[in-house]
């Protein structure tokens, strides 16, 4: 079967699994998202079964798939052709156990015969070292051990172990329950254990999306988005990953090839801004410890675009040489080299999201002076460098200008210290902040306006078009009815848009010219239709990009325009925001039927 981004993601913030529409397990790292791929079918090329874990049903016809409603729980429908059928239950356990959460590294999986006398195969091939080699194994009476590095995984199940280790099939006539986590002996009964678990799980995941505020609209769509947004968090450090995976090539056999398991400050910021929308604080209250952590490592307030879920700043880039790629399309790549690279704009997304704890009195950890104190450091920056030349938020490997998004997110992050400034009551920094920003806003408009093609210009240097001009407005820099802001609009949708969707940008990079749409920026182009006064155009686009969506409800980074297919690391953050913001933007007010 061709690799293809079909998939579901589960997981409980600590590690995840991306699962085909046929229940194997295709991806899925220990001992949290940045760590080796025990389950890396996705990225083997034609070894399918080297890197997975799957059920094979005898005969089988069909599957189908659904996650149990408002949760992390994905439930697998087989069929055989003598009309038998199981239902796997898939989950990683998440709920409070001794005043902690329990989010174990540890995957769950649940099989019950539904129908007939159904038989089954179970193959579980984890690897390790980046697919160098199928992971030895012990095994006891009830589980079988899998040495994939340092700290073994224990698979405890009631189901025969023997016709595991042999790969037989063989008959299944009650439910059979499999629990793959840490080298230690399972405790208690794993029957009762496990459902038990199931049943905290479902309802940890269902009290969690009830304190959601959803549109009236596409409530599916939100839940689902806000879900998979909560699993690319790392909640141990707080850091929000902008992928799941490593390496989906944005485009065939494009070489843009990246590994997208690290927490950008730019995603990041989007993620809790998106999730903030939805009440979602748990997810900000992590993140602005993550941030908190960074800034005080920060060497004068000097910051750099990723780090390690950890926050460690490192993050040599390599080639996983034993791994085909996505397809065959490799390389796979580990590590990334942007971590290099100087990207302005990261000073603003720090000071955003930190500026909300100053004034949101739910917060059980609210800003304070210490706070305001660090986080002037990273506004001195933003004013140091909102006129330097940067690789810019698409990261050009290969060049640098000043660029207009950067510049004005560094505007920001002064505009916003002066709000913060203003709430705690120290009028001479309000003063102070309010005239940089003022300043900057002076340089964009003498940099960037292009008075030969009436629009913004991408950088102070030269005059193409980028989709990221459009957030001028969502960041409060211009508004919708600004006479400058409607003719950017109007250029960009000249040059950048291709049917419903948008280019980041039409010139040549390191890598030739943009092949595919990327999905964010089709978002940025709905929302500013919409805050335009174009609604009905843009919940046409809308519900057109919802049908690209995957059977899961979510979509990766890129999307080839002409066709439909999704290229791109998966589940990505930037798109799921854009599901939800629009889903906001868009939709009908609750009081039309309450």
């Amino acid at each position: 079967m061709t690799a293809n981004l079909e998939l579901a993601p589960i997981g409980n913030c600590q590690v995840s699994a991306l699962v085909d529409e046929e229940g194997g397990f295709v991806w899925g790292c220990v001992p949290r998202v940045d760590g080796d791929p025990v389950f890396c079918s996705l990225l083997n090329g034609d070894a399918k079964d080297r890197g997975t874990w799957r059920f094979e049903l005898e005969g089988q016809v069909s599957a189908s798939q659904h996650y149990e409603r408002n949760s992390a729980i994905l439930i697998t429908r087989l069929e055989a052709e003598d009309g038998s059928a199981v239902e796997i239950s898939d989950f990683a356990p998440r709920y409070e156990r001794s005043g902690r959460k329990y989010r174990p590294v540890a995957f769950t999986r649940i099989v019950r015969p539904v129908a007939g006398a159904p038989r089954l195969k179970v193959v579980l091939a984890p690897m390790k070292n980046y697919g160098e080699d199928l992971a030895a194994t012990t095994n006891g009476t009830n589980h079988i051990r899998y040495l994939v590095g340092p700290q073994a995984l224990r698979l405890s199940t009631d189901a025969p172990i023997g016709y595991i280790l042999e790969g037989r099939h063989y008959r299944v006539e009650s439910d059979q329950h499999f629990f793959l986590g840490p080298d230690e002996p399972f405790v208690g009964n794993i029957r009762s254990e496990v459902r038990r678990m199931e049943a905290n799980t479902a309802k940890y995941w269902q009290h969690w999306v009830r304190g959601l505020h959803i549109p009236l609209e596409w409530q599916e769509e939100t839940i689902r988005a806000a879900i998979s947004l909560k699993l690319c968090q790392h909640e141990e450090t707080g850091a929000i990953v902008a992928a799941l995976t490593t390496s989906i090539p944005e485009a065939a056999n494009s070489q843009r090839n990246w590994d997208y398991r690290y927490c950008w400050i730019r995603d990041s910021y989007y993620t809790v801004q998106a999730l903030n929308r939805l009440g979602a604080l748990d997810v900000l209250e992590k993140y602005l410890a993550y941030l908190r952590n960074i800034v005080d490592q920060a060497r004068g307030g000097q910051i750099q675009p990723l780090y390690s879920v950890m926050g460690a700043e490192e993050l040599d880039e390599f080639e996983a040489e034993h791994l085909a790629g996505y397809r065959g399309m490799g390389p796979v790549r580990v590590g990334n080299a942007a971590y290099k690279q100087v990207q302005y704009d990261c000073y603003g997304q720090i000071v955003m999201p930190t500026a909300q704890a100053f004034f949101d009195q739910r917060l059980l950890r609210m800003a304070d002076e210490t706070d305001f104190a660090h986080l002037e450091e990273v506004g001195e920056a933003a004013w140091a460098k909102h006129d330097k030349p940067d690789a810019g938020l698409w990261e050009f490997r290969t060049r640098q200008e000043v660029h207009t998004y950067s510049a004005v997110m560094c505007w920001a992050a002064c505009d916003r210290l002066a709000n913060v400034a203003a709430t705690l009551g120290k009028g001479d920094r309000v003063v102070f902040w309010k005239q940089r920003a003022e300043k900057i806003r002076a340089t964009i408009e003498e940099k960037a306006w292009r008075e030969d093609g009436e629009h913004y210009g991408a950088s102070f240097e030269n005059g193409y078009l980028d989709a990221s001009l459009l957030q001028m407005v969502e960041l409060r820099f211009l508004k919708p009815d600004d006479e400058r802001f409607i003719k950017t609009f109007a250029a960009i949708e000249r040059d950048l848009r291709r049917g419903d969707h948008m280019l980041r940008y039409a010139a040549e990079d390191d890598f030739g010219a943009p092949e595919t749409a990327f999905n964010v920026c089709t978002f940025w182009l709905i929302e500013a239709l919409g805050l335009v006064g174009r609604r009905e155009e843009a919940r046409e686009i809308f519900e057109s990009m919802l049908s690209h969506t995957t059977h899961s409800g979510l979509l990766s980074e890129d999307l080839d325009y002409d066709t439909g297919e999704l290229w791109g690391n998966f589940p990505q953050t930037y798109s799921l925001v854009g599901i939800i913001n629009c889903a906001g933007l868009l939709s009908k007010p609750w009081s039309e039927v309450r």
